[in-house]
């Protein structure tokens, strides 16, 4: 603070660099720092993964099962128990199974109340527990499928319940396990999953009375791993390993070596984000493969959705993936359900020889292929180079508006008049009336709700994104509502704080999410280092940067990244008809993420309406304050 407040702070020669090199400075902190985040899908800047946990002992043990016989036996019956359940699951059916295989079954039902209309739905989950014989029965591992009917629009998941249970019999005559085995199949795909696991710790994860998780009759331990499959076929063509869980938190990287290893050592194909390794001879095409790769994680991870249904266990500290074999389309190999078995029980039992929960490998990485990741001591100094330009700019512009005219270098100063007296009450209630705003436009879609449909009868998602519409045009005449004199002296204090607080906010999302930050401060800091007080928005630059700035508006930018989206995974439509896919694709888009926040707690709504947008309006008002106050 004494920095920042004595007026002669800036006699040393550090502060005099930084006023006088500020522009040039971070020019070159934002490009070196984006250009370094792409070279780390380099191979000489970043590592080969290896187990950190000597406990696992992986693929050491000798595999015993053979599944194949089983598993079809057990998708031949369920094929034909789902054709009389087309929408629905057959409870009974499963449940009977599991029981058959003298496991201790358990049913769990929970309800969902819909947050925006007056509905109600329920649903059932049916798990069974293998007790282990040779433990205090104080430690668990889930393997979980989620059942989708005949009609889902996702595919079939009926050959990994076939699979889980082919496994679940042959877990039950074994001897040598130390910790209970939870085979789970969970209803309406992560609800399902939500709801077991809130039920399971006794907790309410998203708003109280939206889902209604009930009771479980049975538990067992302390759950210490857990295996999501989706297996769409009986004979698969390649394992694509998925990690990415809810608000971008990853399992430990222990748990996806041990899967790709087992993978491997089975002589499947695998793939991460869809994607194989690919040995590229020319260096410039190996990293841009890499690269591809990265980035499809960082959007992906973003997002703060989960890609399956592990993605929801680690709020709890619960390591997981998911495992997904796709059908062979082209002419290698396939693998049939002996090799996918040993999978899953090399898995299962390297995480039965584990002595404590994992903590000893990485929890925050990227992965540019399956046998490659970027630690959080190589990514995270990029991303402050980026966001630490707005440090420097808040600071420098500060000390300039302390300097008298007098002592001024025309060349290497800007033109600020130095700040004689300020108001701190004005500049107090913008910033606290940008922020009520943001908290506002969090908790609209409820209201927006029930005036579409009590007025004109629309559609939750079209109620919302009208009302979405309204508060972008509302933040567009924001600055009417904050004039001030000619001099306007407090302007270029909101542009100090709100710089400083889009940064602190980058900063802090980037300890959990660091995909979300990177992204965003990518696009913000260089639109945000463009403004400054009044005097430097020049004429020439007024109509740029309220172009600019109303693009990066969070609403109008979140419909052009979805619209863009649309373009790219329909190419052969029209203009029109992609531009109504476009807008259909945002109004759900919009829908999904709201519902995200109330039943899980996917904070990516909250963040943006809650911080981004307050930011957004503090330095829209400063982009247009010379106007105003020409006025």
């Amino acid at each position: 603070m004494g920095l920042l407040t004595n007026p002669r702070a800036g006699n040393g020669k550090i502060i005099k660099f930084l006023v006088q090199w500020e522009k040039v400075l971070c020019f070159f902190m934002y490009i070196g720092g984006t250009v370094w985040v792409m070279l780390l899908a380099l191979p000489s800047l970043n590592d080969s993964t290896y187990f950190s946990e000597n406990a696992l002992l992986p693929g050491l043990v000798t595999k015993e099962s053979n599944l194949e016989r089983t598993a079809e036996q057990f998708h031949r019956e369920l094929t034909e128990e789902m054709k009389r359940y087309p929408d629905g699951m057959p409870y009974a059916w499963i449940w009977a199974k599991l029981h058959q295989l003298h496991l201790d079954v358990y049913e769990h039902n929970f309800t969902l109340n819909y947050p925006f209309r007056d509905q109600q739905f329920t649903g059932q989950n049916i798990y069974g527990i293998v007790r282990a014989p040779r433990g205090a029965r104080t430690e668990a591992i889930v393997v979980s499928v989620p059942y989708r009917p005949i009609n889902s629009v996702h595919q079939t998941t009926a050959p990994s319940i076939a699979l889980l249970l082919a496994f679940a019999k042959f877990c039950r005559k074994q001897k040598y396990w130390a910790k209970d085995i939870i085979f789970l199949v969970t209803e309406h795909e992560q609800l399902g999953m939500q709801a077991w696991l809130d039920a399971y710790h006794g907790v309410t994860s998203g708003q109280e009375d939206v889902l209604i998780a009930g009771d479980l009759m049975g538990r067992a331990g302390a759950i210490q791993a857990a295996i999501n499959l989706e297996l769409h076929a009986m004979r698969i063509g390649y394992i694509d390993i998925k990690i990415e869980g809810l608000n971008g938190q990853l399992p430990n990287l222990d748990l996806f070596n041990l899967a790709q290893k087992m993978v491997s050592k089975e002589n499947i194909h695998r793939s991460f984000q869809r994607r194989f390794d690919v040995n590229y001879k020319n260096k410039f095409k190996k990293w841009w493969y890499h690269f591809n790769t990265l980035m499809s994680m960082i959007f992906t991870q973003a997002t703060g959705v989960p890609t399956g249904n592990h993605g929801l266990f680690h709020r709890f500290g619960i390591e997981a993936i998911t495992l997904e074999g796709f059908k062979k389309t082209d002419r290698g190999r396939e693998a049939s359900f002996f090799q996918v078995g040993r999978v899953v029980e090399s898995i299962v039992r390297s995480l039965n020889n584990l002595l404590e929960r994992f903590h000893q490998s990485f929890f925050f990485y990227l992965l540019p292929s399956t046998d490659r990741y970027i630690s959080i001591g190589f990514y995270m100094p990029p991303l402050v180079s980026i966001i630490g330009c707005l440090f420097i700019k808040a600071f420098c512009l500060w000390l300039k508006l302390q300097t008298p005219p007098s002592k001024r270098d025309d060349k290497k100063c800007d033109e600020e008049e130095p700040i004689e007296s300020f108001d701190i009450g004005d500049i107090a209630s913008e910033i606290l009336w940008a922020h009520i705003a943001g908290v506002v436009v969090m908790s609209s879609p409820k209201w927006f709700t029930s005036v579409g449909s009590y007025l004109w009868e629309l559609p939750t998602e079209s109620s919302i994104y009208y009302g979405f519409i309204i508060i972008t045009i509302l933040s567009l005449l924001w600055p009417l509502c904050f004039k001030r004199s000619k001099k306007y002296d407090n302007v270029a204090l909101v542009c100090i704080i709100a710089w400083i607080e889009l940064a602190t906010a980058l900063m802090c999302i980037s300890m959990h999410n660091f995909s979300l930050a990177l992204l965003a401060a990518t696009v913000y800091v260089p639109a945000a280092l463009v403004i400054a007080s009044k005097s430097v928005l020049r004429v020439r630059l007024q109509g740029f940067l309220y172009i600019l700035w109303a693009f990066l508006h969070p609403f109008v930018l979140a419909s052009l990244v979805v619209l863009g989206y649309t373009f790219i995974n329909f190419p052969g439509e029209g203009v029109l008809p992609l531009l109504s896919r476009g807008v259909q694709a945002t109004k759900q888009a919009f829908v999904f993420s709201i519902i995200d926040s109330m039943i899980y707690g996917n904070w990516f709504y909250n963040v943006t309406v809650a911080v981004i947008l307050p930011n957004w309006l503090l330095l829209w008002n400063v982009i247009c304050s010379k106007d105003i106050a020409d006025s």
